[in-house]
């Protein structure tokens, strides 16, 4: 158990990029066989998560080293270069990880059935883990230059399972349209990256951060890393690839592109955070991210309103949930000079944004699944075309409820535990900015009655009056989201205080990052 502790942040990386490749391997013996094995492999990674979690929250940051002890080594030639790679695994980064490890599985488990008539699973399975693999990556590594790595993996393994359906040709162009924009963001990381290399030295994310002289190049460097974590999150006015990508996706994707837009949004708030907390204009910034979260709000709402699509209308919805993400956190950053109010609401603002992080990756990965399941006993995804399937898929259409209500922030569900925690902190910043946000809520409500009369109420029609409840695994899957939104919603005040909270002070206490790193180096 020791050997796991010590070694969890790089097995947490390791064992499913390892297992991607070995799946191809095993699809040629048994299919079934993979299956089990890609099964058991992430739910060991989630058994390391939690296991790494309890570390982190009993003992502190975990700082895990790869190479070297030394911090540079010298040449023959007489340079001297960096020969370790550092992963840092603190509150914020373990509270991503678990939403990674749970979705990821609750994804896998859900892919058995809805895939199972398809070719090519091999492959589906080894991208799936690739995928799994980039995110942890980006929440645990310490350096500039991996996280570039890491979003790539992430990037790739995302745009070929958009693109898994490329028989049917829009995928394939809703893929191209994720690929170009990651590919522009992904050099735009890699040249700010170059700017703090060639300033600093340095490509550890506290070593700049203790260097940080907020410069001319450095402003550049971080409208470059706001302007790609905010595209790759999908916040408007950067939001023209998440529609496309996420409801042309296999639903068990889109519920992972998610929390990958989401493990964007982390790296964005760590950029702001730990890189350059208060050397950079907090007011000026933090309104910068406020505007992004409104405007994400307001528009994603708005859009999701006349669509037929369901997916595309969940995936507009999906923007405006990160609107409450990006307002909170904004709220928090404005006022992080200020320490009355930080103490006052900018903590409580912070908080209310990461537990809604946590919350939509339950509730809006649950309803991805729940529209999966329409559309596997359809065939359709067009909202004219469905009704009364209540009748032969109770559960599904309990299931759609449940995160239909939580995203519209209706007590007893997560959604309501979070977005009234944005709701009061955000109000003592400014009022508009609560009341704007409560009407984004009323609005989604609207939809998602429109969406459930559509699909399940009303009489059975005659083209469906065969259908009946999806398979198990299917099942399962949002069973288990189901559970943890219900859980989370019940008792927000445990969750909050046992992994949002330390989440909230990791990004703000730049100081004690920094020393954890450098002090050990």
């Amino acid at each position: 158990m020791n050997f796991l502790i010590l070694h969890a942040p790089i097995l947490i990386i390791a064992i499913p990029l390892l297992a991607a490749f070995a799946t191809l391997l095993i699809s040629k013996i048994s299919p079934k066989l993979r299956n089990i094995f890609v099964i058991t492999v992430l739910s060991f990674v989630l058994f390391l998560v939690l296991l790494l979690a309890h570390q982190v929250y009993t003992s502190g940051m975990q700082v895990y080293v790869l190479g070297s002890n030394q911090t540079t080594v010298a040449t023959p030639s007489g340079y001297s270069i960096p020969v370790r790679i550092m992963l840092t695994v603190d509150g914020a980064s373990i509270f991503m990880a678990i939403i990674t490890a749970i979705v990821s599985l609750v994804g896998a488990i859900y892919s058995l059935s809805f895939m199972k008539k398809y070719s090519g699973l091999d492959k589906y399975y080894t991208l799936l883990l690739l995928m799994s693999v980039g995110m942890f990556g980006m929440e645990f590594t310490g350096d500039m230059f991996n996280l570039f790595v890491f979003l790539e993996i992430l990037s790739i393994s995302s745009c070929a399972l958009v693109a898994f359906w490329t028989h049917k040709g829009e995928p394939s162009e809703a893929a191209f349209k994720y690929m170009v924009l990651s590919c522009i963001g992904a050099l735009f990381v890699l040249f700010a990256t170059a700017l703090f290399y060639g300033q600093y030295n340095a490509l550890n994310i506290a070593m700049i951060a203790s260097r940080m002289k907020y410069s001319l190049l450095d402003k550049i460097a971080l409208g470059l890393l706001v302007a790609v974590f905010a595209m790759k999150c999908g916040a408007v006015p950067m939001h023209m690839w998440t529609p496309d990508a996420y409801s042309k996706a296999p639903a068990p994707i889109t519920a992972m592109l998610v929390v990958a837009s989401q493990a964007s949004l982390y790296a964005l708030f760590r950029g702001v955070f730990t890189l350059y907390n208060v050397t950079l204009n907090c007011l000026t910034v933090g309104w910068i991210i406020i505007i992004l979260g409104v405007l994400s709000m307001f528009i994603g709402v708005t859009m999701a309103l006349p669509q037929h699509d369901v997916k595309r209308l969940m995936a507009y919805h999906a923007i405006s949930q990160t609107g409450y993400m990006l307002l909170g956190i904004g709220v928090g950053l404005a006022v992080l000079g200020d320490t009355n109010a930080l103490n006052s609401y900018g903590l409580m603002a912070m908080k209310g944004g990461l537990f809604h992080i946590i919350n939509h990756a339950m509730y809006k990965g649950l309803l991805f699944l729940t529209a999966g399941a329409i559309f596997y006993v359809t065939g359709t995804r067009d909202l004219n075309k469905m009704g009364g399937l209540a009748h032969k898929m109770p559960l599904t259409a309990i299931f759609f409820m449940i995160g239909a209500l939580s995203i519209a922030g209706m007590p007893p569900f997560n959604g309501f535990a979070s977005k009234i925690m944005i709701y009061e902190s955000v109000y003592k910043f400014n009022p508009v900015l609560s009341i704007l946000a409560m009407v984004v809520s009323i609005l989604t409500l609207a939809s998602f009655v429109k969406v459930f009369h559509s699909a399940f109420m009303g009489p059975q029609l005659p083209e469906y009056k065969n259908v009946k409840e999806v398979p198990k695994s299917m099942l399962i899957g949002m069973g288990i989201l189901s559970f943890m939104i219900i859980l989370f919603g019940v008792f927000p005040d445990i969750v909050v205080n046992t992994i949002v909270a330390p989440a909230a002070n990791a990004l703000v206490n730049q100081g004690s990052y920094i020393t954890k790193i450098l002090g050990g180096a």
